[in-house]
């Protein structure tokens, strides 16, 4: 039970039937060996239905220029097992799987493959337990800051570049330096990832269907960083001004 309510908490979202998050981390070869027909994978199908579905919405809603092929790339790659494999490692999902002695003894806990089916297993029950608009909180969770370090590939870019750059220069911070860090998709479908490196730091990233779409993602996303940073600075100050009035007017009095 307490480790229901730790992978709970890691979910942020509470089973009423608690016996369907435990049919989720329930591998066939543990329902085997107990002789039941309790595993995920009847979940899993549902969940893997109920994420397609999830993130094809979100992504239409968060850019809705581009086009059936360009969403379809980019719903590819979020629901990839490649993808998903990183949130269930989040979630420690591995160490709540119940397995049977064969697929323990062979680091059936570590395997990609268990681990994305138990995820999506887990969103299938999540559906089942809570509905659709609790599912979606989930799926949400997971993919929205993902999401939003895509940048625009039909071409009605604005110039973030040469915006971050202007910002660094009246900062006295050296030119940014953007590092491809990562491509996935055949050749003809690449989903790119671009890194932002200012003083050996690295401040950003974005994510593009093109180089240029993600660096300009990356950069956009730096400007909201450092636009933040600034706001926060100026509040400091403020307050700074604002204790030495205070003191002033002591002194005064």
């Amino acid at each position: 039970m307490k480790a229901f309510e730790e992978l709970e908490a890691g979910l942020g979202y509470e089973f009423r039937d608690l016996r369907l998050l435990s049919r989720a981390l329930t591998h066939s070869s543990h329902a085997h060996e107990a002789r039941t027909a309790d595993d995920n994978e009847q979940l899993e199908f549902l969940g893997d239905a109920v994420l397609g579905f999830l993130v094809s919405d979100l992504l239409y809603r968060a850019q809705p220029s581009l086009s059936e092929g360009q969403l379809s790339k980019l719903k590819s790659f979020f629901v990839s097992s490649a993808n998903l494999v990183k949130y269930a490692e989040q979630l420690r999902l591995g160490q709540h799987l119940r397995l049977g002695k064969g697929e323990e003894k062979t680091g059936g806990r570590a395997k990609q493959a268990l681990l994305v089916d138990a995820l999506e297993a887990i969103i299938g029950a999540v559906y089942l337990d809570g509905g659709l608009e609790a599912a979606r909180r989930l799926v949400s969770g997971f993919f929205e800051s993902q999401i939003s370090e895509i940048g625009d590939s039909a071409g009605q870019l604005s110039d973030f570049k040469t915006a971050l750059q202007e910002v660094l220069r009246s900062r006295s911070l050296e030119h940014a330096a953007y590092r491809l860090v990562g491509e996935t998709g055949p050749d003809h479908q690449k989903l790119f990832t671009v890194e932002i490196e200012v003083d050996g730091k690295s401040i950003a990233r974005g994510m593009g269907l093109t180089k240029k779409a993600a660096e300009q993602s990356a950069a956009k996303r730096a400007l909201e960083k450092l636009d933040k940073l600034n706001r926060e600075e100026q509040e400091h100050w403020g307050n700074e001004r604002s204790d030495v009035q205070e003191i002033d007017r002591t002194r005064v009095f």
